[in-house]
């Protein structure tokens, strides 16, 4: 009964699901070990002490930035230079923009210092102005953002002196010297009441060490490509039952071979195909050459 799993027709269909079901296993249990490593990293983020308490060491030993240096302090000194504002900013639910300036140290390269938070448009605002001189400067450790970070900016067609990203890769194109893949923001306001106008920013999280709306997604993922390896199971197995039945009506001379070769039924009666008293074939034995009936 089953031997039509073995014509060319089938022989696609079952190299379908031979592959597609273990793509799915896997590419389900791919996104579910996503999902744990997220949930294991939001563990250990738990229950590691606050990167902020710890001992601020110098920036190049903290460099680069991943999940365990990001948060630490981190001293560079240098001398400011560059001043940009970052716009767009929340802090404590209220909008606002970030005074960064860039730190000239003496490697040549600059790292970027977000000094604090002020709220109302970046456009025309009045900002403190930054030490002069040369200043050794503590701050919290922070990865470049991107495309993904809260608040950035990517529309560009931001006025002059504005950037919407505290990157290296955006910040490299407005300044005429290399740039740290870091940043920092200072954790008070700065010495001298320089500063005491602007609220410090605290450090973020890094990237992919919380519960957050992605972690999530990979686990609806999961339940996604498992959900489409049973529905190719089940769709096979309800194939393979008509197919069955059919090749067993046909055993049981219930549906002609014929009927069951044109499922769609189209075939045409002496109902369908012309009238009752339409004339009989012109070529039967019962005309003669002339068309006329036989008497």
């Amino acid at each position: 009964m089953y031997r039509f799993l073995l014509t060319p027709r089938w022989w696609g269909i079952n190299l379908f699901v031979v592959l597609a079901i273990p793509f799915c296993v896997f590419m389900g249990t791919w996104q579910l070990g996503r999902f744990e490593d997220r949930v294991q990293s939001h563990e250990q983020a738990e229950k590691a002490p606050d990167p902020s308490n710890r001992a601020a060491k110098p920036l190049d030993a903290l460099l680069p930035v991943d999940k365990v240096t990001s948060g630490r302090p981190a001293i560079a000194t240098g001398t400011y230079a560059d001043q940009f504002l970052v716009p767009g900013r929340k802090l404590d639910d209220r909008q606002g923009f970030y005074v960064l300036n860039m730190l000239r140290t003496d490697s040549g390269k600059a790292l970027p210092v977000v000094r604090g938070w002020l709220p109302g448009s970046a456009t025309d605002a009045r900002v403190p102005a930054a030490p002069k001189g040369e200043v050794t400067v503590t701050g919290d450790l922070q990865a470049s953002e991107n495309t993904h970070s809260d608040g950035v900016n990517v529309r560009g067609g931001l006025p002059s002196g504005q950037v919407g990203m505290i990157s290296a890769a955006t910040l490299v194109n407005l300044v005429p010297y290399d740039v740290y893949d870091a940043w920092v923001t200072l954790p008070e306001a700065e010495a001298g009441g320089t500063g005491g106008a602007m609220k410090p920013v605290p450090a973020a999280a890094p990237e992919g060490s919380g519960l957050d709306l992605k972690a999530f997604q990979n686990l609806g993922y999961t339940g996604e490509w498992f959900v489409f390896a049973a529905f190719v199971l089940f769709m096979w197995f309800r194939l393979v039952r008509r197919e069955a039945e059919a090749e067993r009506d046909i055993a049981l001379g219930l549906v002609p071979e014929e009927a069951a070769a044109d499922p769609a039924g189209e075939t045409l009666d002496a109902a369908e195909g012309a009238p009752k008293d339409a004339p009989e074939d012109p070529s039967s034995p019962d005309y003669d050459v002339a068309s006329t009936p036989v008497r």
